[in-house]
């Protein structure tokens, strides 16, 4: 996939206000929040359009969603 400034985020390329990091996911402070404690939750590899994910390959989302609980 192409460079993103997510993936600059995730590899320190651009500041951010990490509030939480594993070996998964990523998650900072959103600039311009538009609610109260905005955290954005990012994947460390991407991931593609929902409509390509299989049975067996929720890992990276699941750590995601358990990452946001």
């Amino acid at each position: 996939m192409a460079e993103t400034i997510f993936s600059k985020i995730i590899n320190r390329e651009i500041p951010a206000d990490i509030v939480y990091e594993d070996d998964r996911c990523l998650a900072f402070r959103d600039i311009h929040p538009q609610a109260p404690r905005r955290v954005l939750i990012l994947p460390r590899r991407a991931i593609g359009p929902v409509m390509d994910f299989t049975v067996g390959g929720g890992g990276r989302v699941g750590g995601v969603c358990l990452a946001a609980g």
